[in-house]
């Protein structure tokens, strides 16, 4: 068993917060040494999360500091314990996003926010959602025939929606997936890569095809492409076409113009389901052209059968310094907007006093 050893984010001033304690018991050693982690590196990273003192004595884990962090502590560990007990895994990296999606949400427990698989093949670990918008995301894939995931990079837009497509295509719910994307290049041009259109298009689609190779086996995949049961192209290839019986994907949707984005949503054939995901602040269109999918959600946001799931720094579950990073554009972002905003109020001002006889 574990030493006694308390695990705290900074010391606790009693003179700012009224000081409570708690304790969790958890009677199976197995669940609590998952729960505690390597060199209770997750108990560790509780503590500095939640911002209480955490201590393991026994088979009880102890809580003190202020109410709000202990309580918060508190519904973490406990829903953790019930879903290592069921055969989750939770990982050091899932705690800041859980904790994060706790405090975002006081009546919402660990198992309801993360107790919802995805089971793509049987060989592999189920995937499971991270935070509340992320379930609500995967839930409104089920429930929907067309789902928009926008948010920033690293929430898991893409990757759960391949997940979903690629456990419809194992259950036989549809007959193929087809994921596009477009070819809009970040800062230089496509006629500066080598080979023909496929071969320069390639780099672009390569992510899709990250994330089918972590969920399927690679001769699989294989196997279906050549079947053509998975298809992956650019986005220009989807005119003409009428998509029955598939799951269709288009990423970085944000880089579809406003024809593109209106020619795709109507390729959307029987027995189909779409999901088209983005960051409309990440935008690579040339000056002045207008994003299709900020026009989409503008057009369609009140539209019954489609679902818009909206995701935060908050949901990002890579590094984390990526959120950090998030932050800080978005921060940037904000402070544009009100420069812009203060100065058109300026020129109004200016205008009517102008044109005051």
């Amino acid at each position: 068993m574990l030493p006694p050893k308390p695990y705290k984010k900074s010391p606790i001033d009693p003179m700012s917060d009224t000081q409570i304690s708690d304790r969790l018991e958890v009677d199976n050693t197995a669940v609590l040494m998952e729960l505690a982690g390597p060199q209770s590196n997750l108990l560790a990273e509780v503590a500095r999360q939640s911002g209480a003192e955490v201590s393991l004595r026994g088979n009880v884990i102890h809580l003190l500091g202020a109410e709000e962090d202990v309580r918060l502590a508190r519904r973490f560990l406990s829903g953790a314990a019930e879903l290592v007990g069921k055969g989750f895994d939770i990982t050091v990296n899932d705690v800041a996003g859980s904790i994060r999606g706790l405090r975002t949400d006081p009546n919402r427990s660990l198992t309801e926010l993360l107790d919802e698989t995805i089971i793509v093949t049987t060989k592999r670990k189920p995937i499971r959602p991270k935070s509340a918008a992320q379930q609500l995301y995967v839930e409104a894939i089920r429930t929907h025939d067309l789902t928009f995931g926008i948010g920033p990079a690293g929430t898991g837009k893409t990757y759960l929606a391949m997940a979903m497509a690629a456990a419809a295509l194992m259950q036989k719910k549809v007959k193929r997936i087809i994921l596009a994307r477009p070819a809009v290049e970040a800062g230089e041009k496509l006629g500066f890569l080598p080979g023909d259109m496929a071969e320069k298009v390639n780099p672009y689609l390569r992510p899709l095809y990250d994330a089918l190779n972590d969920m399927l086996d690679f001769e699989r995949v294989e196997q279906l492409r050549e079947r053509g049961a998975i298809e992956v192209a650019p986005l220009a290839f989807m005119r003409g076409r009428t998509l029955n019986d598939s799951f269709v994907i288009l990423d970085e949707a944000q880089n579809a113009t406003s024809e593109q984005m209106r020619m795709f949503l109507t390729r959307l054939g029987f027995g189909s389901k779409c999901v088209v995901t983005g960051d409309i602040t990440q935008t690579d269109l040339p000056h002045g052209a207008r994003s299709g999918l900020r026009e989409a959600r503008e057009l369609l946001s009140e539209t019954e059968g489609i679902s818009f799931c909206r995701f935060s720094d908050v949901d990002v579950v890579r590094h984390p310094l990526v959120q950090k990073i998030v932050v800080a554009y978005e921060a940037r972002d904000e402070r544009l907007w009100r420069e812009k905003e203060r100065e058109q109020e300026q020129r109004r001002a200016e205008r009517a006093r102008s044109e005051t006889p």
